[in-house]
């Protein structure tokens, strides 16, 4: 049988790095938002939201649900499925 040599010990082993790909733009999860999300928040002093989802601030008290250029996360998701729900957006 002939000896086989051992790999060097201490040699970095090769890496691969994936490619990335942006997931676009756009309103579902791991997109990149196209715009400012804000939601009102209510006067009666409870903080709720209230009213629909908005592109710019409506003035008054508002949540920002997420920036321009964010990643859509599934909180920012279930946020503004939620202003749906409520008859927002």
């Amino acid at each position: 049988m002939a000896a086989r040599s051992k790999p060097e010990e201490g040699a970095p082993a090769a890496t691969v790095r994936p490619q990335e790909y942006s997931a676009g733009t756009g309103w579902e999860v791991g997109q990149t938002a196209p715009e400012d999300a804000f939601r009102a928040l209510d006067n009666a002093g409870t903080g709720g939201p209230t009213g629909p989802v908005v592109h710019k601030h409506p003035g008054g008290y508002a949540r920002q649900i997420v920036t321009k250029g964010a990643l859509i996360t599934a909180g920012v998701r279930r946020e503004l499925d939620a202003a749906d729900q409520d008859g927002g957006a």
